[in-house]
């Protein structure tokens, strides 16, 4: 299965996405990492969740191909509401989330990033927000939580992506590792985490939400309406479409 959850004895819940070759998600995958984390919020015997992933980069965003390969709006759609209940299951998950980010972090895959507690990364770790090359806007409600605000405006309208290391000066970024030592550093993180009881901790989320300066859940929901009218304008299918040719043309 692309997404898997396993509990530790010691607290500590392990959901990986592992969709090859990319880890760009199905409308599917986006619920089902919703699910994963709900699931970790319903469970006492979980005190924090690490998000990783397997393969060459941590998530590319959505499947592309399975958007254009559906007739009509109907993965356009699922892929909005898929993206909108994972970032949100992140966010409100009952315990924290530390995201283990290797290689690629690119759209829904910021937007997972971006809403978690805790984020430490390899040294080939960059982030970034392409949605204008296909004609989407998102995510930069998740890219604002991990870059300053120009810096956020400049990737966004460039395109341009940004290595982990760079975002360690913000804070966003716990620390770089090397590929090798990732998952270690993520776990160092979060068994710090879940030796403190998890009923303090649980009510720690609860009040670091309740005063976060940016409701992040209508700020996303703001950027997918204008997904939407670029997708009734016939601009996002165009370049859609142009993305996946040039995508076909590699193989």
């Amino acid at each position: 299965m692309p997404i898997t959850s396993e509990l530790r004895p010691d607290g500590v819940r392990v959901v990986t996405m592992d969709a090859p070759p990319v880890n760009a998600l199905t409308v599917q995958g986006w619920y089902d990492v919703a699910a994963a984390l709900d699931d970790a919020s319903a469970d006492l015997e979980t005190h924090v969740v690490v998000l990783r992933a397997e393969g060459r980069g941590f998530n590319a965003g959505v499947d592309i191909k399975e958007m254009q390969n559906t007739t009509g709006f109907d993965a356009l759609i699922g892929a909005n509401k898929g993206c909108f209940a994972a970032f949100k299951a992140v966010y409100e998950c009952a315990v924290p989330v530390v995201a283990a980010v290797n290689g690629f972090c690119l759209g829904g895959g910021v937007g997972l990033v971006g809403n978690a507690d805790c984020v430490v990364a390899s040294e080939d770790a960059y982030f970034g927000v392409p949605e204008v090359k296909q004609g989407a806007l998102g995510a930069a409600t998740h890219m604002a939580r991990l870059v300053p605000q120009h810096m956020m405006r400049t990737l966004y309208f460039t395109a341009r992506t940004i290595p982990a290391k760079d975002l360690v000066q913000f804070g966003s970024v716990l620390e770089v590792v090397p590929r090798d030592q990732l998952d270690d550093a993520a776990m160092a993180v979060a068994t710090d985490i879940a030796k403190h009881d998890t009923r303090v901790i649980r009510a720690a989320k609860e009040c670091l939400n309740g005063i976060d300066p940016i409701d992040v859940n209508k700020s996303y929901r703001f950027e997918q309406g204008f997904t939407m009218e670029l997708n009734l304008a016939g601009v996002s299918d165009e370049l859609r479409d142009q993305f996946a040719g040039t995508e076909k043309s590699k193989k």
